[in-house]
């Protein structure tokens, strides 16, 4: 493969013709694929990331927008909750079976494009919200969502691996920066997303919580407020559910929804260089492994038996619950119940855009505080607010606090966004598919768990699992960067240590540990 102008020649498959019916069945007998570039890759390679991370941007204006919705505008029989945990469930199962094999079948690139377009009718469903239109196309989401996300965390990953080379700096600190860009981009989609909505729904006609109805009904607000906040219980039957806005403005608002998925497909398409640019076939990548589907499937359960995966699985967890506690229960219990449906989309605006800023923000000061700092402040945050949120009772009469109460939750959010999928993506390099399947996973099980629960348990017993959940989940991570840190300081002392015999064990342990990818050794930098 020689790609002229971007300075790409990969030579590393001539002559093997006599090997093209052949299978190998490990990657030991892969063959190395060099990958030769220029140091002016690097403007092509911020160009890919802007790329993706714009197109996902796009792609979840519509799936955002449409999902902070769904507990408030299809809250009959529970609906719009059940559609979104039907999603989270398929996305569990499709984490496990999914992405390995879908990835190797249409490589990264064409995975995004083809995962993307399975969200196109969960958005058209809310022309005809059943249970029989919404449920389907809620798991089709869910299986389209695991391939896409474990393409997307691929795929910056291993631009960052690259990037660093050819910028002579540390891998750790790149990979945080472009996760940090993406969910710059990925998070003001509650901005626009949200804005969307909110300008669509008219605030006059419709969306006064329980507290309009209640006050025809003879009964005060301040008793009907009394409901709302951590006592917020959900009450079957009309008298339960918020008022829907008029068909026409749902109809509205899905159809600017839906052409946001068609241009984002449109986007990955014609403007995303394919991974194998930058080495996609590398020996020991999923893409590279000519198995079968169940090989396949055993490298997401292997990826399991790692000590420092098992470890994450609690906060992993966390971050699903948190983002469906955010996005659902909030929504519903304080800033619906409180000041009315159409107030939403303008609450969780200021959430998005807290996070974005934030995520940008943490992404480029990770390699000057180290990530333990920033960990620590998303702690705080969360567990914070989850206390808040607990003594709290919310009144229309003070609308800021909603506002301040969703900003720091998106502060807390960024932090778990991009330190933790960066922590995935330097722990677990060699295997970047397998692991990024399994946060997904552990995430997704998350939302629906939180979702199961969601109209069973009060407010307040929400958010003490959710502060439950969290202690376990920092302990975890502190425990896994004491792993990791006395792993590198243990190899990096081999290494420097006078014995052939210790440098030679050094060099054993560095082939045996996820956080050491060949591909570093693989990039080829040239100066012509």
């Amino acid at each position: 493969m020689t790609m002229h102008g971007g300075g790409v020649e990969n030579k590393a498959y001539e002559g093997d013709g006599h090997l093209k019916n052949h299978r190998p069945s490990t990657t030991a007998s892969i063959q190395r694929e060099k990958v030769k570039l220029r140091r002016s890759e690097k403007w092509r390679i911020l160009k890919n990331i802007a790329v993706v991370s714009f197109a996902f941007m796009v792609q979840f204006t519509a799936f955002q927008g449409t999902a902070n919705l769904q507990s408030s505008i299809n809250a009959k029989d529970g609906l719009g909750t059940i559609s979104l945990s039907v999603i989270y469930a398929a996305l569990v199962v499709s984490c496990i079976f999914v992405p390995t094999y879908v990835i190797r079948r249409l490589t990264v690139k064409w995975t995004l494009c083809l995962s993307m377009l399975c969200y196109a009718p969960y958005i058209a469903a809310q022309f005809y919200p059943k249970f029989y239109t919404l449920v389907p196309a809620g798991i089709l989401v869910g299986l389209g969502a695991a391939p896409m996300w474990a393409s997307k965390a691929t795929y910056l990953t291993q631009l960052g691996q690259v990037y660093a080379k050819l910028t002579d700096q540390a891998i750790e600190a790149i990979i945080v920066r472009f996760f940090g860009f993406f969910f710059l981009a990925w998070q003001t989609a509650e901005l626009w997303g949200n804005l969307i909505s909110s300008l669509v729904l008219s605030s006059g006609a419709h969306g006064g919580g329980h507290s309009g109805g209640d006050s025809e009904n003879g009964t005060s607000l301040e008793q009907s407020l009394e409901r709302c906040g951590a006592h917020f219980c959900v009450i079957a039957g009309p008298e339960g559910e918020t008022e829907r806005p008029p068909d026409w403005e749902i109809y509205e608002i899905s159809s600017i929804y839906l052409s946001c998925i068609v241009a984002a497909v449109i986007i990955i398409a014609l403007f995303l260089d394919p991974l194998r640019r930058y080495g996609e076939r590398r020996r020991g990548s999923i893409t590279a492994i000519e198995i079968g589907g169940s090989q396949l499937l055993a490298a997401t359960f292997r990826q399991l038996k790692k000590p420092n995966q098992q470890l994450l699985i609690a906060i992993t967890v966390f971050i699903g619950m948190e983002q469906a506690f955010i996005g659902a229960d909030f929504t519903q219990a304080y800033v619906a119940c409180a000041l009315g449906v159409h107030m939403i989309g303008y609450v969780m605006i200021c959430f998005g855009v807290v996070n974005a800023i934030c995520s940008i923000i943490f992404g480029s000061i990770m390699k000057y505080i180290g990530r333990n700092l920033i960990i620590a402040l998303g702690a705080l945050a969360h567990g914070g607010l989850i206390i808040f949120c607990l003594m709290w009772r919310p009144s229309p009469d003070h609308p800021l606090i909603f506002f301040l109460v969703s900003g720091v939750w998106g502060v807390g959010d960024a932090v778990w966004q991009t330190q933790i999928n960066g922590l995935y993506g330097t722990l677990f390099r060699r295997n970047k598919e397998a692991a990024f399947s399994n946060y997904r996973l552990w995430e997704s099980l998350g939302f629906v768990v939180a979702y199961a629960y969601s109209t069973t348990l009060c407010a307040e017993m929400k958010c003490y699992v959710l502060l439950a959940v969290l202690a376990v989940g920092v302990i975890g991570y502190i425990i896994v960067e004491i792993r990791h840190t006395k792993q590198e300081r243990r190899i990096t002392k081999m290494e420097q240590a006078a014995s052939k015999e210790e440098q030679e064990q050094a060099q054993r342990e560095k082939e045996q540990n996820d956080a050491h990818d060949e591909l570093d050794e693989d990039i080829v930098v040239t100066h012509m």
